[in-house]
């Protein structure tokens, strides 16, 4: 794993600052980029893993922390504790907000020598699934892949803003959508909905259900974990990145 890790702040639309975990990969650049959307739990080990292996893909990897509002720097543990908190800071996003902060961490890359500037993705997991695929309608991301993200069809975005799904036709780069078919929190209508739209606006789109998996089946500490379907998910996650990062 990368060693080339390290604490950054990025400055945001509000004067405010947001934390973020960076790594860089070996070799020298400039690399194309990756955003690390995490989940509930916050830029946690698992996220931190998880950052670290984009790194060794080649990318520079960064893992903004999109709670800096409400629960800067928190990092929460896949238990009960840890998904109570994590709910309460979820139902405190904000489309607008999460959109300013995906710009601002977009920013942040595109300020750096090491980064193509052009050529930055985003992967997301649970609500940053949610926030790849809003991030990808509402900025110009080249390539973005969202795990299971939760609520993207549903009747309203975070903090009562327009369905995020509704957004599907300004997305102009390339994305894919991956939900297990076990999931009972991303029922099947909304995964239907999601491909639905994504076809009317004629994206450039993938969508894979893993009908053996649950929610939250790439990360390896939590019992929902699939390997075969979160090996498969990131082979073609990196497919993805290779063609429109890379290609």
């Amino acid at each position: 794993m990368s060693d080339h890790s390290e604490e950054v702040q990025i400055a945001t639309a509000n004067g405010q600052t947001m934390g973020g975990y960076l790594v860089l990969p070996e070799g020298e650049g400039p690399h194309p980029a990756v955003l690390v959307f995490m989940e509930i739990f916050g830029v946690n080990d698992h996220i931190r893993d998880v950052t670290r292996r984009v790194a060794e893909e080649g990318y520079v990897a960064l893992a903004p922390d999109y709670f800096h509002r409400t629960g800067p720097g928190i990092q929460l543990n896949y238990d009960d504790a840890g998904m109570t908190a994590g709910m309460e800071l979820l139902g405190q996003l904000v489309a607008d907000e999460m959109i300013s902060d995906a710009k601002d961490a977009i920013g942040f890359l595109r300020g750096r020598d090491d980064v193509v500037h052009e050529r930055i993705g985003a992967m997301g997991f649970c609500i940053g699934g949610h926030m790849t695929y809003l991030a990808a309608c509402e900025t110009d991301l080249a390539a973005a892949a969202a795990y299971y993200g939760g609520a993207i069809a549903a009747e309203e975005g975070p903090g009562g803003s327009v369905p995020t799904v509704s957004r599907t036709p300004r997305i102009s780069g390339h994305i894919h959508c991956y939900f297990g078919g076990q999931d009972a929190l991303i029922p099947s209508h909304r995964v239907d909905a999601i491909r639905g739209a994504l076809e009317s606006a004629g994206t450039a789109h993938e969508v894979h259900v893993y009908d053996d998996a649950d929610h939250g089946f790439h990360c390896d500490q939590r019992a929902t974990y699939h390997e075969a379907s979160a090996k498969d998910a990131w082979r073609r996650t990196f497919e993805l990145f290779g063609e429109t990062l890379r290609g």
